[in-house]
């Protein structure tokens, strides 16, 4: 069998994350990790090659989907625009309010290099905005809600750890109960995305930093607190290792809808995740394999989960999965 050859571009959580998980794939292979630290510096689970990202053009030939895991705030609006005129490409970018300017951006580079880029694929964007499509369009009369958490925004923590003075950081993201309860009852209630949501930040200050200065950064950042109730607590590095460890996160997608005369409907899509990167990292996997197969058919440019048929995310025949899943 012929392997989907995978490119890792960044080394941290998602990185990892995607390493563990392709070994799962039978029909891909990973063929090399990019980094922008010292290669031998690198620890990493496999055998598989590391290089420095400067040195990325000599594998242009050797790689079919280059899956990229920077964060969002400053590493792939810039990496994935120079990456698409190398390479086919794949990403989690969740910064919602400005994925337009990106899908833009990323889809200029990729048809100037004849290939073909996924942008926002994880779960949110990704599977969520999948769901979110899929209820208005089923169910037209109505509103669709988005609750996250709770658990850990990758994104989000990323985003803090870029503030100056800052050693470490864990976001959590917290639904607001009471809301999430109105929207089930069929209230269909006009929410703010304050109402919806609380924000919760464990953080870890280089020593002698400004500590309401950081605070200030965090709660006022636009499209990450700036709309959230916010709340900074600054701790130990000990104790952040030892209580906010692990990555869990989730989420639902709530719509709520009627038909005929008034007869209501509620269509509710949840996940509860143990490992908010390594489900991130299964999702871009499968992105990479349709990805791959789209760029076969001749596409090129941007691409988001809208654009994807849902056939080509298995490694199963059409007729395993009619017969199978049908």
């Amino acid at each position: 069998m012929e392997k989907i050859r995978i490119g890792i571009c960044g080394y941290g959580n998602l990185g990892r994350g995607i390493e563990s998980e392709i070994s799962k794939s039978s029909d891909m292979e990973l063929v090399a990790i990019f980094t922008r630290r010292d290669p031998s510096s690198l620890k990493i689970a496999s055998n598989t090659p590391i290089d420095h990202i400067d040195n990325v053009q000599n594998w242009k030939d050797k790689i079919d989907v280059m899956i990229m895991c920077g964060g969002s705030s400053t590493d792939l609006p810039v990496q994935v625009p120079a990456m698409a005129k190398l390479f086919n490409t794949v990403d989690s970018f969740d910064t919602h309010a400005k994925i337009p300017e990106y899908f833009e951006n990323v889809d200029k580079s990729a048809k100037e290099g004849n290939n073909i880029s996924l942008i926002s694929c994880g779960w949110d964007p990704g599977m969520f905005s999948i769901m979110r499509l899929y209820s208005s369009s089923i169910l037209p009369s109505g509103k669709t809600y988005t609750f996250w958490g709770k658990g850990i925004s990758q994104g989000h923590s990323d985003a803090i750890r870029r503030i100056e003075g800052v050693k470490d950081a864990r976001q959590y993201t917290i639904p607001v109960e009471e809301a999430m309860a109105r929207v089930r009852n069929g209230e269909n209630p006009e929410l703010t995305t304050g109402e919806k949501h609380i924000r919760e930040c464990f953080v870890v200050a280089e020593e002698g930093a400004d500590l309401a200065r950081i605070e200030n950064e965090i709660k006022t950042m636009p499209n990450y607190f700036d709309e959230y109730n916010t709340t900074v607590h600054f701790i130990s590095q000990e104790e952040l290792n030892r209580d906010y460890s692990k990555m869990p996160h989730g989420g639902f997608v709530i719509h709520s809808g009627s038909t005929g005369e008034n007869n209501k409907h509620i269509m509710e899509f949840r996940l509860q995740l143990d490992s908010n990167p390594e489900f991130t990292s299964s999702v871009l996997i499968a992105f990479s394999r349709a990805i791959y197969r789209m760029k076969k058919q001749g596409q090129t440019g941007a691409k988001t989960v809208f654009d994807v048929p849902p056939i080509l995310l298995s490694p199963k025949s059409q007729e395993e999965l009619r017969k199978e899943m049908l």
